[in-house]
């Protein structure tokens, strides 16, 4: 009987973690979807880039075909997450290689009003030439995490809502100490 007790126990214990980890990667998504000025853009954002990376061989190929290669270059991590910017945050994934941070949106944007011409954002820097890569919180709601990104030459990039925040942290992190090393 006290071997019974014990193993349900032991089920109900591991029962509690996996509904906690459930219901932190349910608020994840749900924050990674809200941060978007439409709900249907952000899911249709995830869509798209699982499409393409489906269909483009995988995250390395479709990194490759973004951002031009470097020699020994290899991918370690992909993030989906918005880069903040003076008109809001722009929903796309976020690339760690071993040389350098890239970010490219997930669709299109306008140069400026009135220009009808259509760029991709994208943001590139050299591992060896970023400063920090800091966490960040809202003071107010601190569910919301961001990464801000400080360049040698002042550059600021501010990175958020991403699904995995606790991994891109120190994934980034990672990659940044040994590029100093």
């Amino acid at each position: 009987m006290d071997n019974m007790l014990e193993s349900l126990s032991q089920c109900g214990k591991r029962v509690e973690v996996a509904t906690k980890r459930a219901e932190a990667i349910a608020d994840s998504v749900w924050h990674h979807l809200r941060m978007s000025p439409s709900l249907t853009e952000a899911a249709m954002a995830r869509i798209n880039q699982g499409t393409k990376v489906l269909t483009g061989g995988g995250k390395e190929k479709v990194f490759q075909q973004e951002f031009e290669n470097l020699a020994g270059e290899k991918l370690l991590h992909s993030y989906a997450c918005y880069l903040s910017t003076s008109h809001g945050p722009v929903i796309g994934m976020l690339y760690i290689s071993n040389k350098r941070l890239a970010f490219c949106s997930d669709f299109c944007h306008y140069l400026s009003p009135g220009n009808p011409n259509f760029m991709y954002y994208k943001v590139v820097v050299q591992l060896d030439q970023l400063r920090t890569a800091n966490p960040s919180a809202n003071r107010w709601k601190p569910s919301e995490k961001y990464i801000h990104i400080v360049t040698r030459d002042g550059y600021e990039f501010w990175f958020m809502g991403f699904i995995s925040y606790d991994k891109a942290l120190k994934n980034l992190s990672q990659a940044l100490q040994i590029s100093q090393n």
